[in-house]
This record gives structure tokens, C-alpha cells and sequence, in this order.
């Protein structure tokens, strides 16, 4: 019987089974040095797996592990971006800008209110409170009847204002969110820019590429970052990719990245008017984000940081760009420890990312990754 126990165990160990299942075995989870997070945009699973515009995205899938069952939470971009790194929409369910510095609004948290299209720009999150229902079939934001999005269904939950980013500084360790075209100077304030001129710029007669967006940069919509009360936990924490390359040459590397592509590289495909050149179709935009995942992935793997300790690189997409298809996306994960090659059918979301995260940095489960249904990614981890 013992022997016939240990079998039955080994069996589900290898076929990424055991700790999958269960979503509360945070020792399935091997402590983690460093995370590199790479957020791409609006592609549906379908349309990145076997397309030939990404060859190094579609060798990486099965050279590393794939989820083949992970979801996006819901629309648009910056509730994905949220849910990521706090396990909340925070009642945010808009692509708004930040209302930088505003001492005087209440946050959407506190006035149990959700953010919805049309909103002004969004008061910076703090406090506690309720975030927004998550509907399974939306047919109001940028959905129709004919056409309606899916989701994945959540009831209002009791939320906290926080982030990952402000659990890792309370435990000693360190983030930054690495942003590319954000300007040499900083974040604050900034909306949108190509990386010289902003939102702040007068604009010239043939306008600005808006190719860094705040609302791939989730960390400067929270009033503590803003604020920069914490010289560890501020708008100083998001840089451009010239201090990524860097800091990767160097080795020094914080222990959690979150790295987010510009329009045009991270596939989203704004279009050439917005944009740049390029991005004006769907095959040139998906191609522009190949090369940029690997770049990224080789300069990662060339660092002496990815050498050292264990290791993960994340590359995710938010959603599936308001499709009917079901909000499944790709979810790619490298370590420098586990196994490769593997491929896993366990329902995943964007909540269990952080959970998993959480998990290998040794923090406490963040609003909706507590939740009881989701999943701890153990199988694609370990």
C-alpha cells in the first residue's frame, strides 16, 4: 500500500497534478529571487499560438511551460493591469489617466463606486472597500448585445489599496516597473508620451506618438506611490528600458520586474496614426512584439542576475482586445530551476499569477488571489 501511495504521488507530481489542484500549498511554490514580468496586449489565445508573425514566441511556448487555460479577468487594459499586481479592478473598470496628486477626491474603493467609461480621470487608490462586479457577459463596455464580451464573472469583494509592489517593500525587498518610451525624467504626470514629448508638451502639428500610456503602468494610479512618502515605494520605482538594459548588464536587478512594452511592441497595434509606423496592421504589430519578446528574453537570460538563485520570467497577455471569444490568453513561464516543456490544462487567472508570485517572495495572498478558487500555479513553477 505505501508503495503503491508513493507511485500514485510521483505520478501526480510529473504530470503537474497534485499542487495544481490545490490552491492554498504555498511550499509548492520554490522561493524566488527574481520575477520578470512582460505584459503583452489584446491577443486571444488562437491568435499568437501557431501564428508564423511569432516564431520566437511560438519556440518559447513549448520550450518553456504554457498555460493552456489561463484567462484574463476582465476589460479593458488597465483592469487587466491592476488585477495583476493587486488582485483587484480597485473599482476601476476604464483605460482613464491618473488624476495626479488630487488630495481631495475620494478614491473608487472608498466610495464603493466603480469607474466606468466616460468617468473623470481616475482619483489616485487608497483605503479599503468594495471593487467592481466583473460580469460574465458585458455588453456595455465597448461590448454589444450582437457582440458581447466575456469575462471572468466576480461579485464585488472587500478590497485593500495596495499592491505587490508595497508588500515586497514591507518585507525588505525591492521592485521596479521597467516602461518603455517613459521619459528620462520620471512618471509624474505624465499620460502618455514617445519618450520626449508628453501630454504635458505642447503638442507640434504632426502630434506625438503616444507610445509609453500610463495605463500600462498600474503602480502610478495608487495616492502612497504618488506621494513618494517611501523613497523605496514611489514614482521613482518606474523607469524606462535604457535603466532595464542596464540594470540587467550590471546584475542589479530587483527582485520583482514588472516590464511593460510600448504600444507598438507589446502588440496591441494602436495603429500607425497613434503610434508610429509599423503598427497599422495586425501581422506588423504581432511581429514588432516577437522581436521585442526576445530581445527581452535573451538580455534576461545574458544577465548574471538570471544565473543566480531561482529564477522566473513571466510573459503574459492582459486580454483578448474585447473579442467573443472567451477572454483566454497566453501565459508563458521560464525558470532557471524546474523543468521545461511543460504545458498545463488547470484553469488559471490573472489572480493566480499574483497568488503564485506572492507564493515564491514568501507574502501574504492580496485581495482577490486569496480567493478560494483560484489556483496556485505549482505545475508551471516547479
Amino acid at each position: 500500500m505505501k508503495k503503491i501511495a508513493i507511485t500514485l504521488a510521483v505520478s501526480a507530481l510529473l504530470n503537474g497534478v497534485a499542487f495544481a489542484q490545490s490552491n492554498d500549498h504555498r511550499e509548492a511554490i520554490p522561493h524566488l529571487d527574481h520575477a520578470f514580468v512582460i505584459v503583452m496586449e489584446n491577443h486571444h489565445y488562437s491568435q499568437i499560438i501557431g501564428n508564423v508573425d511569432a516564431p520566437f514566441i511560438n519556440a518559447y511556448a513549448t520550450q518553456a511551460n504554457l498555460a493552456n487555460n489561463y484567462y484574463g479577468v476582465g476589460h479593458p487594459s488597465l483592469t487587466n493591469y491592476l488585477e495583476i499586481v493587486g488582485g483587484s479592478n480597485f473599482g476601476v473598470i476604464n483605460d482613464n489617466s491618473p488624476a495626479w496628486h488630487n488630495t481631495t477626491c475620494v478614491s473608487n474603493l472608498n466610495s464603493n463606486t466603480a469607474s466606468l467609461e466616460g468617468a473623470p480621470n481616475i482619483c489616485p487608490i487608497a483605503g479599503t472597500g468594495l471593487d467592481g462586479a466583473t460580469p460574465a457577459v458585458d455588453t456595455t463596455n465597448e461590448g454589444t448585445p450582437a457582440s458581447p464580451i466575456y469575462n471572468f464573472p466576480l461579485a464585488p469583494a472587500k478590497t485593500v489599496g495596495k499592491t505587490i509592489a508595497d508588500q515586497l517593500v514591507e518585507a525588505g525587498k525591492s521592485w521596479k516597473t521597467y516602461q518603455e518610451n517613459q521619459p528620462a525624467f520620471g512618471a509624474d504626470n505624465v499620460n502618455w508620451s514617445d519618450g520626449l514629448l508628453t501630454n504635458t508638451t505642447p503638442a507640434p502639428v504632426y502630434g506625438v506618438p503616444h507610445l509609453y500610456a500610463a495605463k500600462h503602468n498600474p503602480f502610478v494610479y495608487f495616492a502612497n506611490i504618488q506621494a513618494g512618502t517611501n523613497p523605496h515605494n514611489s514614482l521613482n520605482n518606474s523607469v524606462g528600458f535604457e535603466t532595464l538594459y542596464a540594470d540587467l548588464k550590471s546584475g542589479n536587478v530587483p527582485n520583482f520586474s514588472f516590464i511593460a512594452p510600448n504600444q507598438c511592441h507589446d502588440q496591441h497595434g494602436r495603429g500607425s496614426s497613434e503610434v508610429g509606423p509599423g503598427c497599422s496592421t495586425d501581422a506588423g504589430t504581432i511581429a514588432q512584439g516577437d522581436a521585442t519578446v526576445k530581445q527581452l528574453v535573451t538580455d534576461i537570460k545574458a544577465s548574471s542576475a538570471w544565473k543566480e538563485g531561482n529564477n522566473v520570467i513571466v510573459i503574459v497577455w492582459d486580454e483578448n482586445d474585447y473579442s467573443s471569444l472567451p477572454n483566454q490568453v497566453v501565459t508563458i513561464v521560464d525558470t532557471n530551476y524546474g523543468s521545461q516543456g511543460r504545458q498545463s490544462n488547470v484553469s488559471y487567472n490573472h489572480f493566480s499569477l499574483l497568488k503564485t508570485l506572492e507564493a515564491g517572495f514568501g507574502l501574504d495572498y492580496l485581495n482577490h488571489a486569496k480567493d478560494k478558487n483560484v489556483n496556485l500555479m505549482a505545475d508551471l513553477f516547479n
